[in-house]
């Protein structure tokens, strides 16, 4: 009830408020049986040193708190100026210092008001206005905090609810679709997998309702929640702490707002949150940063992933190793190794499958185009749009796609990975470059995966990530390409009046009359039409046959590789006949899904979603030793995999392989190889030589000193190393099958 009230010429609000008398007695005291042991009462000493350091109790008697019972383990002189009410259970007490960076504060109480408390040995807590709820571990520094409390239905940013809960509070996070038609429940151990998962299988409602099932296995649902510190955590200066759980060596410096969240941390991998930062209904992963002024509303962060500079992250999943900073990302699921900075860029309602980068202005999924915001976009690894690029919902994007600058006012279905999409008009077809990658930009290709295991900074490694952008998932969406361009092709030589495609009677004589032409006419310059690649206007298709030949190129040195892994592990020196019955003999999967970044078959995440639903799989643990189960197998399924591709290729069974299709294979796979390193080269040397790189420098001297010399580089040494290993690897490899 507000009344208003005039003084002169000031307006003074005045607000009522009801008071509620409470009598001055207090109950009497209830300790948790499960921290009393090894403690004892207050002596009548120590109370009066207490009270004649100016500490006030609400119990007059002191018997609310319980000290450790060890001797010389509790200094009544180390708690001076503070207030205690309900149970309060001190750890050991002794005269020491702790210190962390620049901070050094005298163990003890000080200046703070706390209430149902247990904590750990030889803690600080200093200017702690008010502490309730809360057990902390040992060597805990808790400095200049306004408010750090705990309720006793806290969830700490768990998708469960409490005794008595309504489900209206659950916490839900809303990824890939603004009308939370693929919302998942957070939960601690949380991988990008879990929720891919999840929130793509939405038409099978048994497993929607078991996958919420594992969510709430264990949850007693019993009102007896405290909030929680582990050791050798330090938070200062920090407005609002509550309903959270802090993991060991945690650093948390000036944050805003902390509410309902888990902060996973260790000794290995240390979290830290920072100044102005405000993080609610959430899970943040072990050796994660968050900075400057960041939010975070209703989500989940991996491992070592960084937020900073006011970046925003609501109703979102962020994967383990990316770095979000200063741009807003709302209702995501987005895999590992993302990047994306800059102030103006955003990011919603998409689907983003790592090792992505978002670049600057980029406002990706604004859109709509429908009565309701349902729209989504889905792209694949390596995605990276250009310099304030827009798109519409829906759209779709295959592996390693580069969209240039431009602002795409149609639907796009972009299947060709490795490619380079360009608008021309709003009303013009948009422009693809298949295999852009391998033609032009061959030294991204064989950084990617080296770059990207350099920066994997977990020191545990729970949600397995492909790292290379040659893999089962892409190669489908290779084969696929493949077959694309012969179709249309077929179609592009009938207008023309081939004669070998015009004689063709039936639908299969005329793809193979393409690619045979393909084959034949490896200079061939036209473009191709693909209507199914944007709305309304389509896409022109550019480079056709330099791309067929270079994904062929690519799939042959993909099923080397994966056949020369095969045999390093189990210790086979070269392929024969007999080794090619075992691989025949593994199970074979034709279909891939990138699930969180680990790529499995298709086939085993429908056996898993069958284990769940039969409930052979009753938590996510187990879920996650499956996903472990299929990664200790992936070397070995891409093998055979492998032998497929080149069946696919030569349109044949292995057994009829020929020598001559084996040196074919080798060869097209050493110019591959040796093109990775030799492009990798030519690509940096640019760099050196260009006159408009050099004319910011005054000789070649500050050049050299500023950007050092072309032989220093790690990456191209390594490369070198690995090139010329892998090519004496393929010829010994393969040896058997040409001299057979």
């Amino acid at each position: 009830m507000c009344g208003l009230t005039k003084t002169g010429a000031a307006n003074i609000i005045v607000r009522m408020i009801s008071v509620k008398y409470i009598e001055n007695k207090v109950p009497p005291v209830e300790f948790p049986p499960d921290a009393v042991n090894g403690k004892r009462h207050l002596t009548k000493d120590e109370i009066e040193i207490l009270e004649k350091n100016l500490n006030k109790n609400e119990y007059s008697d002191w018997s609310n708190i319980l000290v450790s019972e060890e001797k010389n383990c509790f200094d009544p002189n180390l708690i001076q100026n503070s207030t205690f009410s309900g149970f309060v259970i001190l750890g050991n007490l002794r005269p020491s210092k702790l210190k962390y960076h620049d901070l050094e504060l005298e163990a003890g109480i000080y200046r703070s008001k706390i209430s149902n408390c247990v904590t750990g040995n030889d803690n600080v807590i200093c200017n702690v206005a008010y502490l309730d709820n809360y057990r902390l571990g040992n060597s805990v520094i808790l400095f200049n905090i306004q408010e750090m409390s705990c309720t006793k239905h806290s969830k700490f940013g768990n998708g469960i609810l409490k005794q008595g809960e309504d489900e209206s509070v659950r916490v839900w996070i809303g990824v890939g679709n603004e009308n939370d038609g693929r919302a998942v429940l957070p939960f601690e151990t949380m991988l990008p997998a879990d929720a891919y998962i999840w929130s793509r299988r939405r038409d099978d409602k048994e497993l929607m309702h078991r996958f919420f099932e594992l969510t709430e296995y264990g949850n007693t649902k019993k009102l007896d929640t405290y909030g929680f510190v582990d050791d050798e955590t330090v938070i200062k200066n920090t407005t609002l702490l509550k309903d959270a759980k802090i993991g060991k060596c945690a650093y948390i410096k000036g944050a805003f707002k902390l509410k309902n969240i888990t902060v996973l941390s260790s000794p290995e991998e240390e979290s830290q949150i920072g100044e102005g930062v405000e993080m609610v209904n959430g899970i943040m992963g072990y050796g994660s940063h968050v900075f400057y002024q960041s939010v975070a509303v209703r989500f989940v962060i991996g491992r070592n992933c960084h937020l900073k500079y006011g970046a925003r992250l609501l109703n979102s999943i962020l994967g383990d190793n990316s770095t979000v900073s200063c741009c807003e990302l709302l209702n995501n699921l987005i895999f590992p190794f993302h990047e994306q900075h800059h102030n103006s860029s955003f990011l919603i309602a998409t689907t983003v499958m790592g090792q992505s980068n978002i670049a600057a202005g980029a406002t990706i999924g604004s859109n709509h185009n429908s009565r309701s915001p349902d729209g989504e976009i889905i792209a694949g690894r390596g995605f990276w749009p250009g310099l304030c690029s827009d798109f519409k919902h829906n759209s779709k994007f295959a592996s390693f796609v580069l969209v240039a600058k431009g602002s795409y006012q149609h639907e796009l279905n972009i299947t060709y990975p490795f490619s380079l999409v360009s608008a021309v008009s709003e009303s013009e077809p948009v422009v693809i470059m298949p295999a852009y990658w391998f033609l032009f930009n061959m030294f991204a290709i064989a950084r990617n995966n080296y770059k990207f295991i350099k920066r994997d900074k977990r020191v545990v490694k729970v949600q397995h990530i492909e790292t290379d952008p040659l893999a089962p998932d892409t190669m489908q969406e290779v084969l696929f390409s493949l077959d694309r361009l012969i179709e249309l092709t077929a179609g592009h030589l009938e207008s023309f009046g081939k004669k070998e495609v015009v004689n063709a009677k039936t639908r299969e004589e005329k793809l193979q009359a393409a690619k045979d032409f393909l084959h034949q006419n490896p200079e061939a310059d036209f473009n191709l039409d693909d209507p199914c690649c944007q709305k309304k206007y389509g896409a022109r298709i550019v480079k056709p046959v330099k791309a067929y030949k270079s994904y062929r190129k690519i799939v042959k040195y993909f099923s080397a590789r994966s056949i020369i892994d095969y045999c390093e592990i189990n210790g086979i020196k070269t392929i024969t006949p007999e080794v090619m019955k075992k691989l025949y003999d593994i199970e074979l999967f034709t279909e891939w899904t990138n699930a969180g970044g680990q790529i499995i078959p298709t086939k085993k995440i429908d056996e898993l979603s069958e284990m769940i639903k039969d409930h052979s799989i009753e938590t996510w643990r187990q879920v996650h030793s499956f996903y472990d189960e299929c990664e200790k197998n992936y070397k070995m399924y891409k093998a055979r995999y492998s032998l497929y591709l080149l069946e696919k290729l030569y349109s044949r069974e292995l057994y009829q392989f020929t020598p001559e299709i084996f040196q074919d294979i080798i060869g097209d796979v050493t110019v591959v190889s040796t093109d990775m390193y030799t492009a990798s080269i030519s690509t940096r040397q640019k760099d050196y030589d260009d006159p408009f790189r050099a004319m910011t420098y005054a000789n070649q001297q500050e050049m050299t000193a500023v950007l050092g010399r072309i032989s220093d580089n790690d990456f191209l040494s390594v490369l070198r190393k690995n090139t010329e290993q892998f090519n004496t690897q393929l010829q010994n490899v393969f040896e058997g099958m040409i001299k057979r």
